[in-house]
């Protein structure tokens, strides 16, 4: 039997991270506090980066894209995103899109809406 974790179907795409969202509180595991008012306005969320997309695309120059042996899959190059895959995302809520999955609440939320990222040690690249 081939169990798979759901999540490994889904590619998210551009400079979109999808982040599932924190439990209401006000301050992050590393002691970051946020702004009082920030639940009742719901201006600002936060959650952990759970996927990334592959960055923001570059075209190559056009010189390049006439040789014939290159793959059409090596003819796109993406500028890395800054948000990896267990950081913690604070957010504005209004540039976020709101999706369920597997009964599960998460946010498509392109790089530029992401105002701060909290990184472990661990996690650092």
């Amino acid at each position: 039997m081939n169990i798979s974790n759901p999540m490994d179907k889904l590619i998210v795409v551009g400079d979109r991270v999808l982040i599932k969202p924190k439990s209401a509180a006000n301050k992050t595991r590393s002691g970051l506090l946020l702004p009082p008012g920030y639940k009742e306005k719901e201006e600002i969320q936060s959650g952990y980066v759970v996927k990334a997309g592959p960055g923001y695309p570059i075209p190559l120059p056009s010189d390049e894209l006439e040789e014939p042996w290159k793959k059409k899959e090596d003819q796109i190059n993406y500028i890395p995103l800054q948000a990896m895959v267990g950081d913690l995302a604070i957010f504005l809520k209004k540039g976020a899109v709101e999706v369920q999955y597997h009964n599960e609440k998460y946010f498509i939320v392109p790089q530029h809406s992401i105002l701060l990222l909290e990184r472990d040690e661990l996690n650092e690249g």
